[in-house]
């Protein structure tokens, strides 16, 4: 019923978010269950609000959901990882070409820079100007993390986990890190593939022109290549670079010097600047992460404060009708338990209880049937769960809905459950179709049943 991990603390927020997107969509659903486990486990409102969304996402499949997603959002991101070595492999060999003709050095340090400048310059005016923009890349990432995770209980997922960052500016700062990453990987790509190209490669440079004179390429050269220069990379002398203006020429100092300064200015106008942003990006993603909190003014998480922290036990019906009711379940509590206990569930005044003589060791619940008695009987179990729960039920009635669920609720207090179900009283029958109902509808709970008392199961865990 429940997956084996834990939603991170991230998770559980998003949880929260989601349920409370799922219940003002579609109205307040039926949360005693979680309500009360909340309530056990005691804490503030914020942490009693992310145990019940939990629970109820287990139930109804948004952690199963949330977990798909994510799923389909590492496939995405894998995709996009390719993409960026395959464009940085293109971006390199596109810069040199094959070597059979004169590397142009403007021409190459525009394959190499001219688009991921231009989309950096677009992703920062986008930081400054607008308060989320998640970029071409964030787009498709997003996109792509849909496509690949279609999933019916994940309708508000996606809007959940939005909604919750934005409240602290953090989708820039997540996407921003996969776009800066990305690009990050490119860049270096692209210069690991122009390092293998000259070393094994002979390349020349030239640069070329019709309008422009020399003296402006020797000024750029230079100008550009100063902060290289800085770090150790080579700098091509006046020399060089008016020579190179004529054709490629063949020595091979100034084909070094080209070679150098080609790399220096996309190590330093390429490379570094994504890594820098990547991160920074990480760092205000990993500070604003852990200042993450639920937002307790919205209406949604005010309307919890009575059930979740109440003033006074109420009695009575304080919640309306769910618009749709989910299907009973049942299970095993994990929690560590211990001694027997055998009650009675919803029996008339004709039945005697405890119907036998109970064994030593083992505790009467006795007849449960009121609101109250099931509220206290629940508390009390999750407090204090038991290893065996025996639970004897009437075949006479009809297993509703009511019934089942209840059923269900006290087996997941319990670490094994088995159902009585007890003989007709002396001179009543038992209906064949209503004690089939019982059989299928025990079933589908996956509910051990028996006719005979379990008291030696009760007594030694073993019949």
């Amino acid at each position: 019923m429940t997956d084996a991990s834990s939603p991170t603390p991230l998770q559980r927020l998003w949880l929260s978010e989601t349920i409370r997107l799922r219940e003002e969509h579609a109205g307040p659903l039926d949360d005693a269950e979680a309500n009360r486990l909340a309530r056990t486990a005691g804490g503030e409102l914020a942490e009693r609000i992310q145990l019940r969304a939990v629970h109820l996402a287990r139930r109804d499949g948004q952690w199963q959901a949330l977990l798909h997603w994510l799923q389909g959002a590492r496939l995405a991101a894998l995709l996009l990882v390719l993409l960026a070595l395959l464009s940085g492999v293109g971006l390199g060999m596109t810069a040199l070409g094959d070597g059979r003709q004169p590397v142009n050095v403007f021409w190459a340090l525009g394959s190499l820079l001219g688009l991921n400048l231009l989309m950096l310059t677009g992703w920062l005016i986008g930081l400054l100007l607008t308060r989320d923009s998640p970029g071409t890349l964030g787009r498709l990432w997003l996109w792509l993390s849909e496509k690949l995770a279609r999933d019916a209980s994940a309708a508000q997922l996606a809007p959940a986990l939005l909604l919750m960052l934005q409240r602290r500016r953090l989708n820039r700062w997540a996407l921003g890190l996969l776009v800066n990453g990305l690009w990050t990987l490119a860049m270096l790509t692209a210069l690991g593939t122009l390092l293998l190209l000259l070393a094994t490669r002979r390349y020349g440079f030239v640069w070329e022109t019709t309008i422009l004179g020399g003296d402006t390429f020797i000024a750029l050269t230079q100008a550009i290549g100063a902060l290289p220069a800085l770090l150790g990379f080579s700098l091509p002398d006046i020399d060089i670079i008016r020579a190179s203006g004529d054709a490629a020429i063949a020595s091979e100092t100034a084909r070094q010097s080209w070679a150098g300064w080609l790399i220096g200015v996309l190590l330093i106008y390429g490379l570094l600047p994504r890594l820098l942003l990547t991160l920074l990006c990480l760092w205000r993603w990993q500070a604003g992460k852990r200042a993450l909190r639920l937002d307790l003014d919205l209406p949604g998480y005010g309307l919890l404060r009575q059930r979740l922290q109440p003033d006074s036990e109420r009695l009575g019906v304080c919640d309306v009708a769910p618009a749709t009711l989910h299907q009973p379940q049942s299970g095993s509590s994990v929690q560590p338990a211990s001694g027997a206990l055998l009650l009675g569930l919803e029996l008339d005044d004709r039945r005697t209880w405890p119907p036998t003589r109970l064994p030593k060791g083992v505790a009467d619940a006795g007849v449960i049937d009121s609101r109250e008695q099931r509220r206290q009987l629940l508390e009390q179990l999750t407090r204090f769960p038991p290893e065996r729960l025996a639970i004897a039920c009437d075949p006479l009635r009809s297993p509703d809905r009511g019934t089942l669920a209840l059923l269900g609720e006290l087996a997941r207090c319990a670490a094994a459950t088995r159902i009585w179900l007890l003989p007709p009283a002396p001179g009543e029958s038992l209906d064949s179709a209503r004690l089939a109902d019982w059989h299928q509808a025990l079933a589908s709970l996956g509910l051990t049943h028996r006719d005979t008392a379990p008291l030696s199961w009760l007594e030694s865990g073993h019949d």
